[in-house]
């Protein structure tokens, strides 16, 4: 099957990329090491959950190989390409990724691209990561972030120096 091989090559071009080893990423996941091996070789198709458990050690979003093991349709592969980048990106933090969905779900509202409008996008409407109608000020979202936000962070600067 051409999507079993296809996504078996993309992990190991996921797991190479990450410079970790068959066995590394089989522990990281929490799969044998021999059943990860069948993957990469296209000799088995793994379940949601165990996509997600390899997305979540190879710090890659789990709708990216959703979407390689044809899981999720080819029309929201487009969709998924700037999140998926944004998600894989090691070189910035999480809240920093989640403020920058926040802005891109933010831009694409406001030019008319609502998801939960669109036919066959259920999947793509209940995502947590993204924020609602109410949520679209980038500045402070309202879902709790982690951090303090600015005004806290420069207020808490100013107190402590």
């Amino acid at each position: 099957m051409a999507s079993l091989n296809g996504l078996g090559e993309f992990l190991r071009e996921q797991r190479r990329t990450a410079k970790l080893s068959l066995r590394q990423l089989a522990d990281a996941a929490g799969v044998s090491n021999p059943y990860l091996s069948q993957i990469e070789r296209g000799l088995r198709k793994p379940s949601a959950e165990i996509l997600q458990q390899l997305a979540k050690a190879l710090r890659i979003s789990a709708e990216t190989l959703y979407v390689q093991a044809g899981i999720l349709d080819e029309r929201e592969r487009e969709e998924l390409a700037v999140p998926a980048a944004v998600l894989a990106d090691p070189t910035i933090t999480e809240q920093q990724k989640q403020a920058l969905l926040q802005i891109y779900t933010s831009f694409r509202e406001q030019n008319g691209h609502n998801p939960a409008q669109r036919e066959g996008s259920s999947a793509k409407a209940a995502n947590p990561g993204e924020p609602s109608d109410g949520d679209l000020d980038p500045a402070g979202p309202s879902n709790g972030s982690r951090g303090p936000d600015n005004a806290t962070g420069t207020e808490m600067r100013r107190e402590g120096g």
